[in-house]
Parts: C-alpha cells; sequence; structure tokens
C-alpha cells in the first residue's frame, strides 16, 4: 500500500488518469462504492471487484462535523484526499463539491493530492459560466500534465423545480454535451432514474457518456450497465449504511448486548 509520506507524482497520477478514462469507456459499468476516509478507502481497495476509489464529499464533510455543500474548508477537503489516496494504490477520483469557487485551482491541488479524476457540480449556475467551470477543470489538468478525468455533474434533475421531467431531461441533455465539448470525460446525472429517463440520457449524450447514483429505489448497477451507463456511485449511501450499522450496534450494547462474533478487524494498517 502507499504511504502519507508518499504521495503520488505527476507521472503516477497522469497514469492513473488513462486508467480511469479506461475505466469509464468500458463496456462493463465502472462501480464505485463511495469512501470518506483512509480506513474507509483501505476497505474498500481490498475488495476484489474495486478498480477505482471514489470520495465522497457529503460523507468527508460529515466525518469533520460539517454540513454538506462547501461547508468544509478547502484545506480539509484536500487533506482528507491526500489521505484517502494515500490508503489504495489505485486511481482516486474525488468529489470537489461546485469547485470552492475556484475550479481551476481546486483541481490542481486534487491533483497534488494524488486524485487523478473529479466530480464538480454546476449548481445550476447560468448555462455559459457551467461551461466555464467544467472548462477551467480540463485545463488545470492539462497545466499539470493530466488528462484530470472529469466527471462533469449537471443538477438538472435534482434542482429542476417544478418543471415537466421530459424538459429537465433535455436541459440535462444539453448542458453534458457541452460539458463534453469543454473536456469532460463523463456527465453524472443525480436523481433516482428509471429506465426511460436513462435511456433518454445516453440517447442525448452518448453510450457510455452518463454516470448515475445508486439510491434506494434506483435500478440496479447491471440494470443500468445494460443500458449503456458508464459509471454507477453510491454517494453519502455507504457512509449511512456505515453508521447505520453502528446505530444497531449501539443499542444492542446499550442494552447488554456483545460484539457479534463474525467482527472482522478491519482497522488495522
Amino acid at each position: 500500500m502507499s504511504t502519507a509520506e508518499q504521495p503520488r507524482s505527476r507521472t503516477r497520477v497522469a497514469v492513473d488518469a488513462q486508467t480511469l478514462a479506461d475505466l469509464y469507456a468500458a463496456p462493463a459499468a465502472l462501480r464505485v462504492v463511495n469512501v470518506w476516509d483512509a480506513v474507509s478507502a483501505r476497505v474498500v481497495s481490498q475488495l476484489p471487484g474495486t478498480r477505482a476509489i471514489a470520495t465522497a464529499g457529503h460523507g468527508i464533510a460529515a466525518s469533520h462535523g460539517y454540513a454538506d455543500g462547501e461547508q468544509i474548508p478547502l484545506d480539509t477537503m484536500i487533506a482528507a484526499i491526500a489521505r484517502i489516496a494515500s490508503a489504495t494504490d489505485l486511481p482516486v477520483t474525488a468529489d470537489l463539491d461546485g469547485g470552492f469557487g475556484d475550479p481551476g485551482e481546486t483541481v490542481r491541488r486534487a491533483i497534488g493530492a494524488g486524485a487523478s479524476g473529479a466530480n464538480i457540480e454546476d449548481r445550476m449556475r447560468p448555462f455559459d459560466e457551467s461551461v466555464s467551470v467544467m472548462r477551467a477543470a480540463v485545463e488545470a489538468g492539462e497545466r499539470e500534465g493530466v488528462s484530470f478525468v472529469l466527471n462533469a455533474r449537471t443538477d438538472a434533475l435534482i434542482k429542476g423545480g417544478e418543471r415537466p421531467r421530459h424538459v429537465a431531461i433535455a436541459d440535462a441533455v444539453e448542458r453534458g454535451r457541452a460539458y463534453l465539448d469543454a473536456g469532460a470525460t463523463c456527465v453524472f446525472v443525480p436523481g433516482v432514474l428509471d429506465a426511460e429517463d436513462t435511456r433518454a440520457l445516453v440517447e442525448g449524450i452518448g453510450e457510455r457518456k452518463i454516470s448515475v447514483i445508486g439510491l434506494p429505489g434506483a435500478l440496479t448497477a447491471a440494470e443500468y450497465e445494460a443500458l449503456g451507463v458508464a459509471r454507477v456511485s453510491y454517494g453519502p449511501m455507504p457512509q449511512n449504511v456505515a453508521l447505520t450499522s453502528l446505530k444497531r450496534l449501539g443499542e444492542s450494547l446499550l442494552a447488554d448486548g456483545v460484539i457479534p462474533a463474525d467482527t472482522e478487524a478491519l482497522n488495522n494498517f
């Protein structure tokens, strides 16, 4: 495993970026179980099916006592990404929220922390401004000698307001195409997407160019893969599942329970 004292070189990050881009383009959808700290990254990295590590911005913020949405200081977020990258030898793609006010500088710092790709949100900024945000992120990677793998997120569905679904889908398609033209590798469209929504997005933006999130009520990863999706992630849900397990254990122990006999020692570095 890597160590915190040995940050990834630009050459290594550039190689990781090519690996990550290849995973997005592959026929099999890239499935990432999002992590929020070094030990969760280590556990997920050791699973046989894991091919890349994706951070969860919400999860990192919560683990440091902050609300989601860039409430966490950028320095703290970058330090967390660096710790996660130090705990795995796999490519790391980071959740960089909306770019922290300067997407180019944020990407530069994320590359320095070992990330070879990232999610950046458009937050439904005006169209041209959103495209500029995505372009700035890609160009920052180029200046660092890295073909940074941008998973450009559009909030056209989850922040679509009262618009009809087909109008929000059309907006996501328009924005997604523009982000790809600006250099993004993939387009992340969060929300609970059914098969009809997914087909429309894939047809409009491109096969193996769409990234989705697996939420309660969503399709399975295999179903999304069959529809042409490039990546399936889970955002803050793995952390929520872990915390739910902690809560249930705490309830049991406070009620005179015992630690389950099949508990694994997963926190040893």
